[in-house]
């Protein structure tokens, strides 16, 4: 056994050793780099277990490519500094896997860098971070025990060891020919493994934009899918492409007609709403008061549910009976999730594939629901016990129309619970504000004890979950259970202050919990759950409207989506939406009407089948379930509707992204000067 004096220098000959024969096969440390990355890749494949997606011969070749692609130019380094470089690049792209992979557990999706723009909002996540890290993952960071002490070890010594050999490039003691043809040798190689890194990636990219991933890289409508393409190392290099391209190159500017298509598109979407005003539901409830709330993680199979004998929501229970509740109803949230769940039902446009609308175009212009109300002579509030700042809440709710937004710094926080106050005594302080308000008005509260990993305190765990005790879905029970109560009581306190007969109160939840365990679904529920059925749970949120008569109380089977909440409420009170850029469409009236309620992936329902997109992008090969057999059908049943869901997501991508909006207002204001009205025939100028 070596002593404690000899173990450095037998570190730092074993070092040593190591760095003398990397000097000698040129190559070889690119290779071990090669090596090392492509199994990381298979296990982080392996780790995300996205349904079709395991790294098969395609994936392995475009992985050996973007990694040709990223260590070309190591070979015009001498050794020292290209065993460094290598060194970091291991680093650098197993931290990527490895946050992707923590990322892609809590929102399904990748870090992109629309994200790291947002990247406060994931320093806020505190403990629930902690939850989705497993053993296995560290996998992912093995070699570091070994590549770190060499970086180190050829940092501080390597120069002198590799002194004697031709000063690492070669050209100290030989000839200037010999120099010349080393430097030659150093161009071809990394030439060549860029070309053949170019083929093997980019040239089979290309080739599956032309097949099987035809139109995935025009419609953008999930990153999942883009990695299955592009692998995750190519999906990050897209990604950046992808953001300077939109902020940078393209300066976020639509062509004329471009913007032409959008207005024609968002026009025939307003005369479809226009049509619904002769119902005898338009403008029945004018002038009320309007309360939403926006239920954090709050999944639609909770409702009517018990555990241990106990309602695990007595207070909606009751209230679905008594208000128009919607059991087909969906979130359309993607990676801006609260805030997604924000803008959809406010402003009826998509997300963002990527990143959040509210960091990332806080500034363009939109039809949001409490700046039509603030020109309808409302007072407009939101209220939110968290930091302001969070989600870019304080520009973004400016710009949405809201009077006031009441955040943590105006609460006192008396009643602390998971993340902030608990949403007891944040309804009962906003609750205070809200008898101060000039009526009508409209009030739009988040609410946020229910939010993931659902840590209650012990005074208010009151259900007795029995074996899902000390579980995930366990603490969601009691965080819902909690948040139930708080509804109550601020219900009770609108009755009790004359608010509940004269307001239209609705609610609805914002996106799913975040529990991937499906076994726990399962033993709540007691039953196997099928890929459809487990969809559903995922993207199914209560949706009640309480109208001041009580009228159309009952269960609601015609589906929709967070895109309607904001022409409902609107439609209501009698407020024309015809010229405003909205996606929905209103959910009560006489008649229900047809409608296809589409997800940000490119999974869509109309209600009686779910379309669920294939990770390959190719329209043939996804799944239509039919609803009510809950069984796959004929994929030929959902494939006519592919094309409008896809375009849905394109226009509001555009809309969004080049701020027509501002295009069509303005368009508009000409038009009007002129004694017309702007029309797609007329936006042939319109373009920014």
């Amino acid at each position: 056994m070596l002593s404690y004096t000899e173990k450095p220098n037998a570190a730092r000959r074993f070092m040593r050793s190591t760095l003398e024969w990397l000097n000698r096969l040129k190559g070889a440390d690119v290779l071990l780099f090669f090596m090392v990355l492509l199994l990381k890749q298979l296990w982080f494949s392996r780790l995300i277990h996205v349904p079709n997606m395991d790294m098969d011969g395609y994936d392995t070749v475009v992985a050996i490519g973007t990694l040709a692609l990223v260590t070309f130019w190591t070979f015009w380094l001498p050794t020292r500094g290209r065993i460094i470089t290598l060194i970091v690049l291991d680093l650098l792209l197993s931290f990527i896997m490895y946050a992707d992979l923590i990322y892609y557990r809590y929102f399904q999706d990748f870090i992109s860098v629309p994200v790291l723009m947002q990247a406060n909002q994931v320093d806020s996540l505190g403990e629930s971070i902690g939850t989705l890290i497993h053993a296995k993952d560290f996998l992912l960071a093995a070699d570091w025990l070994l590549v770190i002490p060499f970086a180190v070890y050829v940092i501080w010594k390597g120069r002198s060891d590799l002194r004697g050999d031709s000063n690492e490039f070669g050209y100290s003691s030989q000839r200037k020919a010999s120099l010349w043809r080393k430097v030659i040798i150093r161009v071809t190689v990394s030439a060549a493994i860029f070309a053949i890194g170019m083929s093997m990636s980019i040239g089979n990219v290309n080739e599956a934009k032309k097949t099987w991933a035809l139109g995935l890289f025009d419609g953008n409508w999930w990153n999942v899918s883009l990695y299955n393409v592009t692998g995750i190392v190519g999906f990050h290099g897209y990604d950046m492409y992808r953001y300077a391209k939109l902020h940078w190159i393209d300066s976020e500017q639509a062509s004329a007609e471009e913007t032409a298509e959008a207005l024609a598109w968002t026009e025939a979407r307003g005369d479809n709403r226009q049509s619904l005003e002769t119902d005898p539901t338009f403008g029945e409830y004018k002038g009320s008061n309007v309360i939403v709330i926006q239920m954090e993680a709050f999944q639609n199979f909770m409702i009517g549910k018990s555990i241990g004998g106990q309602e695990i929501t007595p207070n909606l229970n009751k209230l679905a009976k008594e208000s128009a509740y919607f059991s087909q109803f969906y979130h359309q949230t993607a990676q801006g999730r609260t805030s997604d769940a924000d803008f959809l039902s406010n402003c009826s446009l998509q997300p963002m594939m990527s990143g959040s609308v509210f960091i990332q175009y806080a500034n363009h212009q939109y039809n949001c629901m409490p700046g039509t109300l603030k020109d309808n002579g409302y007072s407009t509030a939101a209220f939110h016990a968290y930091e302001g700042g969070f989600w870019n809440r304080n520009t973004m709710y400016a710009n949405m129309g809201y009077d006031t937004f009441y955040s943590k710094k105006n609460y006192q926080i008396d009643e602390p619970v998971g993340w902030s106050l608990g949403d007891n005594s944040f309804f009962r302080q906003s609750a205070d504000i809200m008898a101060k308000q000039q009526q009508p008005f409209y009030s739009f509260m988040i609410t946020l004890s229910s939010h993931y990993p659902f840590t209650m305190p012990e005074p208010e765990q009151k259900l007795n979950v029995g074996e899902l005790d000390g579980t995930l879905m366990g603490d969601y029970l009691q965080a819902i259970h909690y948040v139930d109560a708080s509804i109550g009581t601020f219900i009770d306190r609108l009755k009790a202050e004359g608010l509940w007969d004269n307001t239209i109160v609705a609610m609805y939840g914002d996106h799913d919990n975040s529990i991937r365990d499906w076994s726990l679904f399962e033993t709540f529920l007691g039953q196997p759950l099928s890929d459809l059925q487990r969809e559903m749970i995922l993207k199914q949120v209560p949706f009640i409207v309480h109208l001041p008569d009580g009228k159309y109380a009952g269960t609601h089977t015609n589906v929709g989506g967070q895109l309607d909440v904001t022409p409902t409420i609107l439609h209501l009170l009698g407020i024309s939406t015809a010229d405003k850029t909205l996606l929905g469409q209103p959910l009560i009236t006489s008649q229900p009407q047809s409608k296809l309620v589409v997800q940000r992936n490119g999974a869509f329902t109309d209600g009686t089948v779910y379309y669920m997109p294939s990770g390959d992008a190719v329209a043939g090969n996804g799944k239509c379930w039919n609803i009510a057999a809950n069984a796959l059908g004929d994929v030929q049943d959902c494939l006519g509707a592919v094309e409008g869901a896809r375009t849905e997501l394109s226009m509001s991508d555009q809309i969004v992204q080049h701020d027509l909006i501002a295009s069509f207002r303005a368009a508009a204001v000409e038009a009007s000067a002129d004694g017309g009205k702007a029309t797609a025939a007329n936006m042939s100028g319109a373009g920014k």
